[in-house]
Formats: C-alpha cells, sequence, structure tokens
C-alpha cells in the first residue's frame, strides 16, 4: 500500500522506533520557526480544518499496525501542526481504541493548547512533547514567527492548562539557538516558567540540519548539558539516536539508494524525497543517520543545503 500521511517508522531520538502520522500539508503551521528543518512555512494559519482526510489516516493505520508491526510509538509529526487538523482527536481515540498496545505520542508546537477543543482531543494520548523556545515577546518572535494573532503569553497559558489536566506524560522541549535564547535574561524567564508547569520531562534540542534560515548554528552538546545544569536538575539533554539495527524497517536498501542519488549529483532533501518518492521526514531521518555515519556531508549551494558523499 502507498501510504499517503503515513511515514517511517525510522529510529528517533527520544521515542525509538516511531511511526509517524502526517497531518498537513507541506507546511501549514500556526509558526514559522527559523530552525524548522522542513522548511519555510507556506501557510501560516490558525484554521482548524481537515487538512487531510480522516477517513484517509485511519484505514492506513488499519491497514498497517494490522500487520503487527514492532514499534514503540505512534507519534503525530510531520511537516507542520498536528493540531490544526480538526480530526485528530477522533484519529488518537481510533488509535486508543483499537490499537491500544502502541503508545500514542503528540508533538505539537503548544500554539494551540489555549482552545479547550484541543486540550481535549488530546487527552487519551500516552505522551504530549510540547515546545517552549522563548518566554519573552520578542524573542518569540524571533524565534517562532508566529501568526500576528498570537503570543508567548497566550501560548504558555494554554500550555499550562493543558499541563494541569493531561494524565498522561508531558515532555517539554526547548530548541536553543545561541545568542538568542540562551541569554542570562531569557534563561531566568525560563526557570520562572519551569516551576509552574507540571511536567515530567525538560529537554534541551538543538540543530542537526539545516533549517530555514542559513545564519542558525548548532549548539555544541557540552554547551547544552551546561546550559542544562542552569537551568535546574529537571532539565536534560535530548539523547543521541537509538541503534538503527533495532529497526526493521530501516532500509539498507533506501539508505543505498540516497547514496547512489547523490553520488552522481549532490542533492537538496527536497530533491532526494521526490527523486527516491520517500516522504520529506523518511528522507531527513536517513540523512540523518548517513551525517552521523560520517558518509556524506551538507554544504550550501544557491537552492539551499545540498548532501553530498564525503
Amino acid at each position: 500500500m502507498n501510504y499517503k500521511h503515513l511515514f517511517g517508522p525510522v529510529p528517533s531520538r527520544r521515542l525509538g522506533i516511531s511511526l509517524g502520522i502526517d497531518l498537513t500539508p507541506q507546511k501549514a503551521c500556526t509558526l514559522n520557526c527559523v530552525y524548522c528543518e522542513c522548511g519555510k512555512t507556506d501557510e501560516l494559519t490558525l484554521e482548524r480544518k481537515e487538512y487531510v482526510p480522516t477517513a484517509e489516516v485511519l484505514g492506513e493505520l488499519r491497514h498497517y499496525l494490522t500487520q503487527h508491526p514492532e514499534l514503540d510509538a505512534v507519534t503525530f509529526s510531520g511537516s507542520g501542526e498536528p493540531t490544526l487538523h480538526s480530526g485528530v482527536g477522533e484519529i488518537i481515540a481510533f488509535l486508543k481504541r483499537e490499537f491500544p498496545q502502541y503508545r500514542v505520542v503528540m508533538l505539537t508546537n503548544s500554539t494551540l493548547l489555549h482552545l479547550p477543543e484541543v486540550r481535549s482531543a488530546l487527552l487519551p494520548a500516552d505522551l504530549v512533547i510540547p515546545s517552549l523556545d522563548a518566554v519573552s515577546e520578542d524573542v518569540f518572535r524571533r524565534i517562532n514567527r508566529p501568526r500576528h494573532e498570537l503570543s508567548s503569553a497566550q501560548l504558555i497559558s494554554g500550555l499550562t492548562a493543558f499541563c494541569d489536566t493531561f494524565e498522561g506524560e508531558v515532555w517539554l522541549e526547548v530548541f536553543i539557538i545561541p545568542g538568542i535564547n540562551d541569554t542570562p535574561e531569557e534563561l531566568a524567564l525560563f526557570r520562572q516558567v519551569f516551576e509552574r508547569l507540571r511536567v515530567d520531562r525538560i529537554q534541551l534540542n538543538s540543530l542537526d540540519r539545516p533549517g530555514a534560515v542559513d545564519w542558525i548554528e548548532p549548539m555544541p552538546r557540552e554547551n547544552l548539558v551546561a546550559l542544562a545544569h542552569q537551568l535546574g536538575d529537571e532539565v536534560e539533554v535530548i539523547g543521541k539516536p537509538v541503534i538503527r539495527q533495532r529497526c526493521a524497517a530501516f532500509s539498507e536498501d533506501t539508505r543505498d539508494r540516497i547514496l547512489a542519488t547523490i553520488r552522481v549529483r549532490p542533492s537538496t532533501l527536497d530533491d532526494l524525497a521526490g527523486a527516491l518518492g520517500l516522504h520529506v521526514l523518511d528522507a531527513g531521518k536517513y540523512l540523518d543517520v548517513l551525517l552521523g555515519d560520517g558518509v556524506i556531508e551538507q554544504h550550501v549551494g544557491e537552492r539551499g543545503v545540498f548532501y553530498r558523499i564525503k
């Protein structure tokens, strides 16, 4: 079956072997984050609607999961904000009802958690990983570049309300951009918010692959670890990827096809996804592994970031 709304599974640094669900076209989102590895937002929106047919998503999930794949998680992720999809609650309920053996995970940028209907839709999930990249309004706008109606205060208010009612696990993610949200002033604001939030983990992240703009630099892991210590004992750094040999779905054939393609011609992420018929997030995961193995390298060209044999 040719899946349009599912991708993976491939190794995830936090979740193990994860099957992804993509509920928005590339790329509909409430934010236009400078660090997004899916590139710039094409449709900056707050409108909740059925971006892809819910029935199609349910059909694909039923077809895939009835084969009893070995998974650590089924994860709502993708190229945009999953909670924009009006059917997200129906899909979560379906998974918990028909495939309760799988852990249901939601990745969200937190921007719609101020809506009671969104908070209610996420309640059956096992794990929610919301984002908070800034507390001050100016840093929020510089990093996340939201729709003008959104504010940092609104995001934090919705996040707090969700954490107070959700009975599953919450892992808060903070994406660190050196020189912007790691200043003493912003760190002090983060600490104030962390004290109010009922979360199980607070995790720091930084750039793996190039983002939507070319001026962002990754923060070295040792600097992230030092920053975590500054922010509190409950703060940690997202770990290294799981060993890909655990993932039966990790295709050496796909890996070899990617290498064969860029051996002939250096290619962008979008080039590879289009040429090989891969979801852009699938292609990105393979590139992460190849970069980590030291097999390929990246360089900036006229059309963006290109990958080539090292």
